[in-house]
């Protein structure tokens, strides 16, 4: 979702990569339902396994929970939001996650210098 988000709201004024440490087999269907609320379409995401090239490669990373599974390179800039977990969760649930991802990502956003779509 907040991959999702950053792509739909920065304009393509950011690049985006998501992956994570232990990734689903695929994407959790209340999190595309929620997203398909916002006009957003994921239905098409594949989850990726992170890798340490991909961090290399970044200039700021967001985790979610990583811990010490996640590559630290020197010089980046690194977030852990702490959230809690939609696998797993119906529609209802995934919402106020969802909104609390968009509220951040706009942050974010704003604090790289680019005016959310």
């Amino acid at each position: 979702m907040a991959a999702a988000y950053l792509a739909h709201l920065g304009g393509g004024a950011v690049e985006v990569r998501s992956a994570g440490s232990a990734p689903a087999d695929s994407v959790n269907p209340a999190a595309v339902a929620a997203m398909a609320e916002e006009g957003i379409d994921i239905t098409a995401e594949v989850p990726k396994v992170l890798t340490t090239e991909a961090v290399r490669e970044s200039d700021v990373v967001i985790t979610m929970g990583c811990g010490d599974t996640c590559p630290i390179f020197p010089g980046k800039r690194y977030e852990d939001w702490e959230l809690e977990d939609p696998a797993g969760q119906g529609l209802e649930a995934v919402r106020p996650i969802r909104d609390e991802i968009r509220r951040r990502i706009v942050v974010l956003l704003e604090e790289l210098g680019v005016a959310p779509a």
